[in-house]
């Protein structure tokens, strides 16, 4: 692969890891592997205390991107004021279906597992497995809601739960 295509991603950029949600790239070093130099990104996840090495030829088969157009926040927003939508099919598979929904990275499919599985007060209780699914959910969707809007987390969050709360009052 030629050096010629420079990365659209620089230091201090956030973006968007599928399988981790919003960091923030600390530094693009290189690094001997296996004898082959390579060109890595360091991105921090602040909030997990973790930083992953991603080289940057590797991006795009990663799914790494940059963050949601604030368009594209609005629709996610858009998306939690519907009506859930639950399948009628056993839970290991909507809880697998749901799985790669956030690990897909895209904050639209995110933002429909948060709603399908949003639990309005007078609503059953949520099984332990489903509630884990939901707050991974949850997180990452205001986690990239806060990046995009500049706000800190607390406001993304306030937004969302405003948005949610807004459906069960609607219902």
């Amino acid at each position: 692969m030629s050096k010629a295509k420079k990365h659209e991603f620089r230091p201090n950029d956030y973006i968007v890891y599928p399988a981790h949600g919003v960091g923030q790239i600390v530094s693009i070093e290189e690094q001997e592997v296996a004898g082959l130099t390579l060109e890595l990104f360091v991105i921090s996840f602040e909030k997990d205390k973790m930083t992953l090495r991603v080289p940057t030829n590797k991006v795009e088969s990663v799914g790494m991107r940059s963050l949601s157009s604030p368009d594209v926040v609005t629709k996610a927003m858009t998306t939690l004021k519907g009506k859930a939508r639950v399948k009628r099919a056993m839970w290991s598979r909507r809880a697998q279906e749901y799985e790669q929904k956030i690990n897909s990275g895209d904050l639209i499919a995110i933002a429909e597992v948060v709603r399908d599985l949003h639990r309005a007060d007078d609503q059953r209780e949520q099984s332990y497995s489903e509630r884990q699914l939901y707050e991974a959910a949850l997180e990452r969707l205001t986690r990239e809601v806060a990046a995009v809007s500049g706000a800190d987390e607390m406001d993304a969050q306030k937004q969302v739960d405003d948005v949610l709360m807004s459906r069960a009052a609607a219902a």
